[in-house]
C-alpha cells in the first residue's frame, strides 16, 4: 500500500451502517453513518440489511467528501466479518469486496469486538487494559493474554443494551431505549436525592464471572406492574445492572493484575456506568477510561483502524475466505500486534 493512502472501514453488524477512515499514519477521522430506528419492535435483520444496501452508495460518497478524497486515495478496505446479524454482515462484506475489487486494493475482514478494543486503546492511550464491553448484542469482560483477547466473563443470555432496549420498548419507547432510561433515571435521582433501593430491589445478575440479564428485565417490569414510578424503576435497573458489570470487571482487574479499565460498546455512552467505573478504579488505585462517544457506538472508523493495524502486520483477506462469521468470538482472533 502506498504511503499516502487511506484505509476505509465498513461497519454493518446490526442496526448501524457506517463508513470510516484512517489515514496512512493510522489517525482516525469521524465516520458517516445511518441507523435503522424502528418505531416499534426490535431490529429486523432483513429490514436492516435492506437499509444498509440502500445507503451504501450515499455513505461511501459522504465519507470521501468529508476529507476531500477520491476513490483513488483509498489503499485498503476493511469490513466487519463478525459477529453480528448475518444479513447485515453480508451486505457490508459485499460492499467491501466490490470496492476492493474495483480499486484493486487489499481487503481485510476484521473482528468487530476487537475493533472496539483497539479504537478505545488508541483514543485513551491505554497500554494493557481490561475491557468492559457493554453493547446491545454483547456484554463481555476481556483481557489480553498469550496473543489473544480472552473473555474472562460474559453474558449468558442477552446483552445489557438489548435488555435496556427491551425494557424501554415495554414502556412504549422506540429504539434506542438506553438513552431514555438514562434520562429518566437521572431525573428521578435529582428529584429524590435521598432515594433508597428499598422496595425497588431486583435480582442481581452476577453468575460467578458471568452475567445474566433476562431475570432482571422481567423483575423490573413486575415493579412497573405493581405501581412503582417509571423513573424509580429505571434508576434501580441501571444501578443493579451496572453494578453487576463493574463487579465482574473489578474481579478481572484483581485476577489479571492489570491497572487499566477500558469501557467500550454503545452502553459505554451512559454517564452513570462511566461514573461507577471511575469510582471503582480509584478505590483500586487503577484508572478507568472511556473513548469519545462517537467511538463507543458502532462506527466504521474503528473497523478502518483495525484494518490498518492488521494490514501493517501482514494480514489481508482473500476473496475466497471473505465470508462472514456471525458467531465470531473475541477470542477467535490472533492479536499479532502489541
Amino acid at each position: 500500500m502506498a504511503g499516502d493512502k487511506w484505509t476505509l472501514g465498513i461497519e454493518s453488524t446490526a442496526h448501524t451502517f457506517s463508513f470510516g477512515l484512517v489515514d496512512s499514519c493510522g489517525i482516525p477521522y469521524p465516520s458517516k453513518s445511518d441507523t435503522v430506528r424502528p418505531l416499534e419492535g426490535g431490529i429486523h435483520p432483513r429490514e436492516a440489511a435492506d437499509h444498509h444496501r440502500d445507503f451504501s452508495s450515499d455513505l461511501f460518497n459522504d465519507i470521501l467528501r468529508s476529507q476531500n478524497l477520491t476513490p483513488e486515495d483509498i489503499g485498503a478496505v476493511a469490513y466487519s466479518q463478525g459477529p453480528g446479524l448475518g444479513p447485515c454482515l453480508r451486505i457490508g462484506a459485499s460492499v467491501a469486496r466490490t470496492i476492493s475489487s474495483a480499486l484493486e486494493v487489499p481487503l481485510i475482514g476484521v473482528n468487530h469486538c476487537v475493533a472496539h478494543i483497539e479504537i478505545g486503546r488508541q483514543q485513551c492511550d491505554c497500554d494493557d487494559p481490561v475491557l468492559l464491553y457493554v453493547s446491545g448484542g454483547n456484554t463481555q469482560v476481556i483481557a489480553k493474554l498469550q496473543g489473544k483477547y480472552r473473555v474472562l466473563g460474559e453474558t449468558l443470555d442477552i446483552g445489557i443494551g438489548n435488555m435496556l432496549d427491551k425494557f424501554a420498548r415495554l414502556q412504549g419507547f422506540p429504539f434506542p431505549g438506553g438513552p431514555v432510561i438514562e434520562k429518566l433515571a437521572l431525573q428521578y435521582i435529582e428529584e429524590n436525592p435521598d432515594a433508597s433501593l428499598k422496595g425497588l430491589e431486583l435480582p442481581y445478575p452476577v453468575r460467578g464471572m458471568d452475567l445474566a440479564f433476562s431475570g432482571i428485565l422481567t423483575a423490573a417490569q413486575r415493579l412497573i406492574e405493581k405501581g412503582h414510578s417509571l423513573g424509580s424503576v429505571c434508576w434501580s435497573l441501571q444501578e443493579h445492572a451496572f453494578a453487576a458489570c463493574v463487579e465482574v470487571a473489578e474481579r478481572a482487574l484483581a485476577h489479571s493484575g492489570k491497572t487499566e479499565l477500558l469501557l467500550g460498546g454503545g452502553v459505554a455512552c451512559n454517564n452513570r456506568i462511566r461514573e461507577m467505573c471511575t469510582l471503582m478504579a480509584k478505590d483500586r488505585e487503577s484508572t478507568s477510561h472511556a473513548p469519545p462517544r462517537m467511538y463507543c457506538i458502532d462506527n466504521g472508523t474503528m473497523i478502518a483502524l483495525l484494518g490498518h493495524i492488521e494490514l501493517h502486520n501482514g494480514r489481508v483477506t482473500s476473496f475466497s475466505s471473505s465470508g462472514i462469521n456471525q458467531y465470531l468470538r473475541t477470542d477467535d482472533t490472533l492479536v499479532s500486534w502489541s
